[in-house]
């Protein structure tokens, strides 16, 4: 079987990639690592990073059919991020409250193994916060 490493990387298509690279880090607290511009000096890739090893590239491509993101569409439907433990989930949607960032609330349903808050970034991609409950954690 071949190896994983470990370390991921995410890459996103946005919009606008400054507006959303400028979201992104006040959000989750990241930094620019890098950025690329095209022939003609149009920003064009963000790379940002964490502290946690989360890297989360931006890409804008030149031609675009301009329409937010649709989780009913083939491909991504959700970007999940794990947090240790439900007090967490709990500070991120204060976070996100502090920030105007429009969100569910925490859900916490009885079928679930954890608890959540969603919210979406400048494009409409549905993101989260999500921490298995105390009784679930092996």
């Amino acid at each position: 079987m071949p190896n994983l490493t470990g370390e991921y990387s995410i890459e996103l298509t946005v919009l606008n990639v400054s507006t959303s690279a400028r979201w992104y880090a006040d959000v989750l607290d990241l930094v620019i690592r890098r950025e690329t511009r095209d022939e003609y000096g149009h920003l064009a890739h963000v790379v940002l990073g964490h502290a946690s090893g989360l890297t989360l590239g931006l890409v804008e491509h030149e031609v675009s059919t301009a329409s937010e993101f649709d989780e009913r569409r083939v491909g991504l439907d959700h970007l999940e991020f794990i947090v240790p433990c439900v007090e967490d989930v709990h500070a991120w949607a204060e976070r996100l409250d502090e920030l105007g960032i429009h969100h569910s609330g925490v859900k916490d349903f009885d079928y679930a193994a954890g608890v959540m808050v969603t919210f979406r970034d400048p494009d409409n991609i549905q993101l989260e916060f999500y921490a298995l409950k105390p009784a679930t954690r092996s």
